[in-house]
């Protein structure tokens, strides 16, 4: 497989992440009421998201409000909503970075400036995965913990929504399709980086001696 089609192959799975990410932040299922208690009949279900709050009835129904206040949020939701706003405009610049760099362009003319934009692509979808990594992994310890805290009523225990596993699965994306447009990159780089350079063959002239015009 060329440099070239990789680095496409990275550009695709930067964007399946950045969208990925987009999906999760607007998901309200980043954590769900858990139902642990034995004869229970269950009404309705509770989803919780960064934006606003869903109760599902039993019957299909579904009701979903919108927080009120911001202040008032917990600092989970805070961040969460902050870093995942970030990681949307970074993974659009990080389109566009890269685009304006790929082989398959020529927005830029090829070379050592043409390879460093694409390395400053594919680092950018790297900072991506990392940044929403970190809202993921804190409402997963925050569930996992209130989950086995025997303080916590069973009526206020939550599980790891859908949200989460499509965030997980956009950030491997981010981070896999940043590896691959760097490395591409960087050998690219590695291989023009040393031209070969070719010199015309010596011809002696008739009287057994090499024209001076060849050492020129």
């Amino acid at each position: 497989m060329t440099s070239a089609a990789v680095e496409i192959l990275g550009l695709g799975l930067g964007i399946l992440g950045w969208v990925g990410v987009i999906l999760a932040c607007g998901l309200p299922m980043w954590q769900v009421s858990a139902f642990i208690d034995v004869n229970i009949v269950v009404a309705q279900t509770i989803w919780e998201g960064l934006w606003m709050n869903c109760v599902v009835q039993s019957t299909g129904q579904m009701q979903c409000k919108v927080y009120d206040s911001i202040l008032a949020l917990p600092p989970e939701v805070q961040a969460g909503r902050a870093l995942t706003v970030i990681v949307a405009l970074l993974g659009l610049v990080a389109l566009m970075v890269t685009v304006v760099g790929a082989q398959c362009t020529n927005c830029i003319r090829p070379g050592k400036m043409k390879s460093r934009i694409v390395i400053a692509g594919g680092a950018i979808y790297i900072l991506c995965g990392v940044l929403v990594l970190i809202p993921l992994c804190w409402f997963a310890n925050i569930v996992i913990s209130d989950f086995y805290d025997p303080t916590v009523p069973s009526s206020q225990k939550r599980e790891m929504g859908a949200a989460l596993y499509i965030g997980w699965a956009a950030t491997a994306l981010l981070l896999f399709g940043g590896c691959l447009i760097c490395c591409c990159s960087c050998s690219q780089r590695d291989d023009t980086s040393f031209p070969v350079k070719y010199s015309a063959p010596r011809r002696p002239t008739s009287n057994g001696e090499y024209d001076k015009k060849n050492y020129v």
